[in-house]
């Protein structure tokens, strides 16, 4: 029932800038963290950048200078400005949110369907 739409996708020239947006539907009783990863052709999913409840950030090294999270808690969005862009950056970046499902305190995580960043002449 929870679902994240991701849109913003597509290709950029190196050096510019491209914004992903994360929209959460559903329920989910807490959200503790919303973040964005990424997966390079033969690579494996790597963090990009994270912000949690509180606000707190974490960025890739690779990334860190260039690209900014934020969330907005009265929509559950989750976005992805990407700054600078270099074709090291091409990638398919999906979405994620952790939380609890309910009063209990089940964790749950959820996934995006990923949307394709190409940066490139």
């Amino acid at each position: 029932q929870v679902q994240l739409v991701e849109s913003g996708g597509g290709s950029v020239q190196p050096g510019g800038s491209q914004k992903l947006s994360c929209l959460v539907s559903g329920s989910i009783f807490v959200i503790n963290s919303m973040g964005w990863y990424r997966q390079a052709p033969g690579q494996e999913r790597e963090l990009v950048a994270v912000i949690t409840s509180s606000g707190t950030t974490n960025y890739a090294d690779s990334v860190k200078g260039r690209f900014s999270i934020s969330r907005d808690d009265a929509t559950n969005a989750v976005d992805l400005q990407m700054n600078s862009l270099k074709p090291e950056d091409t990638a398919v970046y999906y979405c994620n949110v952790r939380g609890y499902s309910d009063y209990k305190g089940s964790a749950v995580q959820y996934w995006g369907q990923g949307t394709q960043v190409t940066v490139s002449l």
